[in-house]
């Protein structure tokens, strides 16, 4: 049986962030108090590529706090990269604690097609 699922990312756990840093070859994140132009804020902080600031990521809330500056202290698309592989990295690991496996498919659009299989079904 197969299902289409579609995610709205809440950036909760730092095991998936750690991964989805791996996956795009960034520095580990950071706990702490990180400076975003006039503003101070505490969570995990990403070195987005090119990004003037980090992203900070609030686990508890599952926000994300930044200044790119209407894009021209960085680029959305790379919030967008991240946000991507942290889904993908974070569901992998969900499938993983309960013994099943994941197969992931890049599609031509940029999207990824990830299917889980939980013994002999993909789900």
């Amino acid at each position: 049986m197969s299902h289409i699922v579609t995610i709205q990312t809440e950036v909760r756990d730092v095991a998936g962030i750690n991964a989805a840093c791996t996956r795009l070859q960034l520095s580990q994140p950071i706990l702490g108090n990180h400076q975003l132009f006039t503003n101070t804020v505490h969570g995990w902080a990403v070195q987005l590529t090119d990004w003037r600031y980090p992203i900070v990521c609030q686990t508890d809330t599952g926000h994300i706090e930044y200044d790119h500056f209407q894009g021209r202290w960085g680029d959305p698309q790379r919030l967008d990269q991240f946000l991507q592989a942290y889904a993908v990295e974070k569901a992998k690991l969900e499938a993983r604690k309960r013994g099943h496996t994941a197969i992931e498919q890049p599609l031509a659009d940029g999207s990824i097609q990830l299917t889980i299989h939980t013994g002999a079904q993909a789900i």
